[in-house]
């Protein structure tokens, strides 16, 4: 079994990882170098991204594997601790819910990769999977900026994602942990998050964000709010102010006054039930 990557999907991301000529060698190689390897030989790789598993996501794969077998093989490299064991670089997944069906061994691409190459697979894998939360994608993208000095220009060109995403997800990090926690527990999203980035509080916000339910556009709402202060409540002018009250008395109900200057404004009478309404309309009438 071959292993199939779609060169279009990736964008430029192989292709400019390996080069279009690597990448169809890669092709090449893939359905040659596929093996099968003891589960027992595998080890996951300290480079890969992600680090949430869904467990019930994982018992969902396995029951799958069990009816199907697996239908696609992970990808590793031989590992440069251990000799005659792997580090998977694509497939981790794969290979946790094949424990759980009890394999003993699976099928494997083995390429020989150094530490930037495998990291770029595994974050454009688990990109394009969306299987990475907001907080994994942005250290990975980290991750390779600062320990293989890409550039964000070099980074929307491995895994096709524009500059402006990569900025945005890469400044996530500078929410302080428990916000970065919830948007990892799936909490709250990436939106509320870039939402409250620049408030004064933003762990508050968050509590909030949660407690309340808030949409991103309420939250941004919220957030312009706590910025701009509470609207300044115009006072009423003394004459207003008696009016409402003579207005009152001979109601004998709450009467509020709202003047708009040359626009004019409204009268507003409350009352708690159908007799005063009724009340009141036959005041009018008189």
């Amino acid at each position: 079994m071959a292993l199939k990557i779609n060169k279009k999907g990736l964008g430029r991301g192989l292709s400019s990882l390996i080069g279009d000529t690597e990448s169809a060698k890669y092709s090449t190689l893939a359905s040659t170098s596929e093996t099968t390897i003891s589960i027992a030989k595998l080890r996951p790789s300290p480079l890969q991204p992600r680090r949430i598993f869904d467990k019930n996501s994982i018992n969902e794969l396995a029951e799958s594997i069990k009816s199907r077998g697996l239908v696609q093989p992970i990808l590793v490299r031989p590992s440069n601790t251990n000799k005659g064991d792997y580090e998977i670089i694509a497939g981790e997944r794969r290979w946790r819910a094949a424990q759980v069906a009890q394999l003993h061994e699976i099928p494997a691409v083995v390429r020989h990769l150094n530490d930037t190459e495998s990291l770029e697979i595994a974050i454009i894998e688990n990109v394009q999977r969306s299987d990475l939360s907001p907080i994994e994608e942005a250290a990975g993208y980290k991750k390779l900026m600062e320990s293989y000095n890409h550039t964000q220009e070099k980074l929307s060109e491995v895994v096709g994602k524009s500059r402006s995403h990569i900025a945005n997800i890469i400044r996530l990090l500078t929410l302080p942990q428990s916000i970065q926690d919830m948007i990892s527990e799936g909490s709250i999203s990436s939106g509320h998050a870039r939402a409250i980035m620049n408030s004064a509080f933003p762990e508050q916000l968050a509590e909030r964000i949660i407690n309340e339910n808030l949409s991103v556009r309420a939250t941004e709402a919220l957030v312009k709010e706590k910025k701009e202060g509470p609207k300044k409540v115009k006072l009423k002018d003394p004459d207003t102010i008696d009016l409402e009250k003579k207005l009152t008395d001979i109601l004998g109900l709450d009467v509020s006054i709202t003047h708009r200057g040359k626009q004019g404004g409204s009268l507003k009478v409350a009352y708690k039930s159908l007799d005063q309404l009724e009340f009141v309309t036959n005041k009018l009438r008189n």
